[in-house]
């Protein structure tokens, strides 16, 4: 089975079909989100916070975000795998974002990358692209971005106008990118934009329902975290309250001898 190419993409919005991205940070969670049906995986430098245990997106390297890819790569049979460049693998020149960008199809044997960033990344996405790279793109609110506010999402958001939005955007799209994801994007504008843009436009947080297709940042929306055990919210699951009682069972048979028994009448039968 190969995998979804950009053109497959592309073909979905021109369908009408909805696409759906989900991220993944390791090999048996791709293949469950593969096999799931997902049309994209998303290597997302979340799995800085979620994978690693790093406090923020803006710690992963990209040693660490090639080593999450490749596994990733290694489980993916028909999703696209899209892998998160992190920050600062892409701003200082564009000889530095094509070396990194080519390093994620080479060693991790990523489909694509992402970056963030409006108009002002236009040039770099249009030199990744050239150098033969298919490149996503990331727009409105941007944790790398947000970075410079000191982390302050409401600082970076308010100073975001719905016109530069647009201009990004078509920049994104101008410079080559096959595809755009929307975070923090007002719903209205969100939804005019994917009738605008001939390239196909994910909803990430806050983009509202009419975009061709829908991030789905795992960890967050199942549940998969340890806070959500004492204050479970997660839309789906969430799963860790799941996970967390069948461990406490587990815990309890062996404690009692009963899980070792159990092991042994299943070799038996």
């Amino acid at each position: 089975m190969a995998r979804n190419t950009v053109s497959d993409i592309q073909t979905l919005k021109s369908e009408g079909k909805r696409i759906v991205a989900m991220t993944a940070y390791d090999f048996e969670m791709a293949r469950i989100v593969d096999k799931a049906g997902a049309d994209i995986i998303l290597v997302g430098d979340t799995g800085a916070r979620y994978a690693l245990g790093s406090d923020s997106d803006v710690e992963a390297t990209m040693d660490e975000m090639i080593l999450l890819s490749r596994s990733v790569s290694r489980a993916s049979q028909r999703a696209m795998v899209v892998a998160d460049m992190p920050f600062m693998s892409y701003q200082v020149s564009s000889e530095q974002a094509i070396s990194n960008a080519g390093r994620f199809l080479k060693e991790a044997k990523a489909d694509t990358v992402k970056l963030e960033g409006g108009e002002d990344f236009a040039p770099t996405v249009r030199t990744i692209v050239k150098a033969g790279i298919p490149v996503m793109a990331h727009i409105g609110l941007t944790v790398q971005t947000a970075f410079a506010y000191g982390g302050n999402y409401n600082h970076q958001d308010a100073a975001v106008s719905n016109e530069q939005i647009r201009r990004d955007a078509l920049a994104m799209q101008d410079a080559g990118a096959y595809a755009v994801v929307f975070t923090k994007v007002p719903p209205d504008l969100a939804s005019a934009l994917t009738r605008e843009l001939k390239i196909p436009t994910l909803a990430g947080g806050g983009a509202g329902d009419d975009c061709d297709g829908q991030v789905c940042v795992i960890h967050s929306a199942l549940g998969l975290s340890a806070d959500q055990i004492d204050n479970p919210k997660a839309t789906y699951g969430p799963l860790a309250v799941m996970v967390y009682e069948t461990m406490v069972r587990f815990n309890a048979d062996v404690r009692a001898g009963k899980a070792v028994r159990s092991q042994r009448e299943k070799i038996a039968t």
